[in-house]
């Protein structure tokens, strides 16, 4: 069977998208909570917090090259990058509850703590996802068939990211119970989630198999392969762009954590709950009446209306807009982003999606602290526009590892996918960091104080109309990213052909 036509079964496509479901357990409570887990639950300042996420995200975001030169030197009777799966996945479970857990001491010794779990936690994710990346850029030669790989990757990856954006929260307040002890609430969360990693980890591992090898001959060094990256336009631009696009997803994680827990009205969300029949009815000052369904099963505090101040209804509202926004992310990509990408090529997909998402991003600003429904309707919005996106992009990885194989004769998908992953890290690291730094500096935000005034207009500017400036940026840079439709099905008829002589020759 040819590589341009090599169609990969259903189940290898489900078995390999279970390893990145298992990544978004760690990568989702990253940019979604992990900034707020330091300052609220572990108990740093906003600097402090800024400065571990930094320095820990970009010492792995250096580790991720030296992973990739390992990653393809690694000669196993598996392959080259199925392993790493298999030989991180325990260490990854162990990791995720630490850097997740608040010890019982303090001062110098607590931050050393957390300075010591997030890099481990960060190292594995790299030895463990770096290589899956990879993987999917080596299982099928066929540019649509990896269209459809990485939709199946990015469908797991989003029920995923529903269950963690949805269900984190909620769980935590769960375990915290009465008593409120949201420190063991985070560590038994964890502890759940890194079992669910376990086992997908190790179905991914037994589920696939790598058919594309270098050519047979080929000699390179690490001087060799990084002087080919820079060489390689599209992954110099990809490069640029993974920079921008993951500061976003970290910035806007923090972001609106605490837009919602400090700017958007708890009466409001609430009342919204209400009205799809989750908690329990409006209630006069001082009255009590019977919990609603959420209010039973322990996930908001019961209490009457005068005390949600105190309660957890943020946490609830906040896991509701993720639900929405990821469930509706979900049916676009089963739905759509295959089908646009055969229709219409990779780069005009993701440039007219992250234009878009530019927009409904602005409009957000538009809204008020009592606009609970259309703060729930914005993410759906929002969703729509930038679902198609989300599998393209790592396709587009692994098409860049073809251009720089087509146009060397040296093929290195290793290192492609983790400077990629250098350039996510820093972009992670960057987005957490500047989000707390610039919040203290430009709009007085201090963690020891209730937030009001500028710093709740700042979190309501890093929800809306910073992220809409940066997606804009993504736009711009796919616009100049140089790999047509046409060019990238040129280059996959020439290296098959290619291909072809080197299985004569052998």
């Amino acid at each position: 069977m040819s590589e341009k036509s090599q169609k990969l079964p259903f189940f290898e496509k489900l078995g390999y998208s279970g390893g990145d479901a298992a990544a978004n357990f760690v990568f989702q409570t990253m940019i979604l909570f992990q900034a707020n887990f330091y300052t609220d639950v572990f108990g740093l300042t906003a600097g402090l917090a800024a400065t571990i996420l930094l320095v820990a995200r970009l010492w792995d975001a250096c580790f991720d090259p030296i992973m990739g030169l390992l990653a393809d030197r690694t000669n196993t009777r598996w392959g080259r990058f199925r392993p790493w799966v298999l030989w991180t996945a325990i260490p990854w479970a162990v990791a995720m509850v630490l850097a997740y857990t608040t010890p019982g001491f303090g001062g110098t010794a607590k931050i050393v703590y957390a300075f010591a779990t997030n890099i481990l936690l960060m190292m594995l994710y790299s030895a463990n996802n770096m290589p899956y990346s990879a993987l999917g850029g080596v299982m099928t030669g066929d540019v649509v068939e990896r269209t459809k790989l990485n939709s199946f990757r990015f469908v797991s990856a989003n029920i995923a990211q529903f269950i963690v954006g949805g269900f984190t929260l909620t769980l935590v307040a769960k375990f915290a119970g009465p008593a409120m002890n949201r420190q063991h609430g985070w560590t038994m969360t964890m502890a759940l989630w890194a079992g669910v990693c376990l086992v997908l980890f190790l179905i991914t591992f037994f589920s696939t198999k790598e058919r594309i090898q270098p050519p047979p001959k080929q000699k390179t060094s690490p001087k060799q392969d990084f002087a080919d990256l820079a060489r390689n336009k599209p992954w110099v631009i990809m490069f640029f762009f993974t920079l921008v696009h993951f500061a976003i997803l970290a910035m806007r994680g923090g972001a609106w954590y605490n837009y919602f827990h400090y700017y958007a009205d708890k009466t409001a969300m609430y009342d919204w709950l209400h009205k799809i029949g989750l908690t329990a009815p409006a209630l006069a000052p001082g009255e009590t009446a019977p919990g609603g369904i959420l209010e039973t099963l322990g996930y908001i505090v019961h209490g009457d209306r005068l005390n949600l101040a105190n309660s957890n209804v943020a946490d609830v509202f906040n896991s509701m807009f993720n639900v929405v926004g990821t469930a509706t992310t979900i049916l676009i990509i089963i739905l759509f982003a295959s089908v646009l990408t055969k229709r219409f090529g990779k780069k005009a997909v993701a440039t007219a999606g992250f234009s878009l998402t530019a927009l409904t991003s602005l409009s957000f600003y538009l809204l008020k602290p009592t606009d609970a429904g259309a703060m729930i309707a914005m993410s759906a919005i929002t969703s729509i526009c930038y679902a198609p996106t989300i599998p393209l992009i790592w396709a587009i990885f692994a098409d860049a590892a073809d251009f720089g194989e087509w146009k060397t004769g040296r093929r290195a998908t290793g290192i492609v996918f983790a400077t990629i992953g250098f350039s996510l890290k820093a972009g992670l690291s960057l987005g957490s960091a500047f989000f707390l730094w610039l919040m203290a500096a430009w709009y007085g935000y201090d963690t020891a104080v209730a937030p009001a005034g500028r710093v709740l207009e700042g979190f309501r500017m890093f929800s809306s109309v910073y992220i809409a400036i940066l997606f804009a940026t993504c736009a711009i840079l796919m616009i100049i990213y140089p790999l047509t439709k046409k060019k990238t099905l040129q280059i996959a008829d020439e290296l098959e052909e290619r291909r072809k002589k080197y299985a004569a020759q052998s």
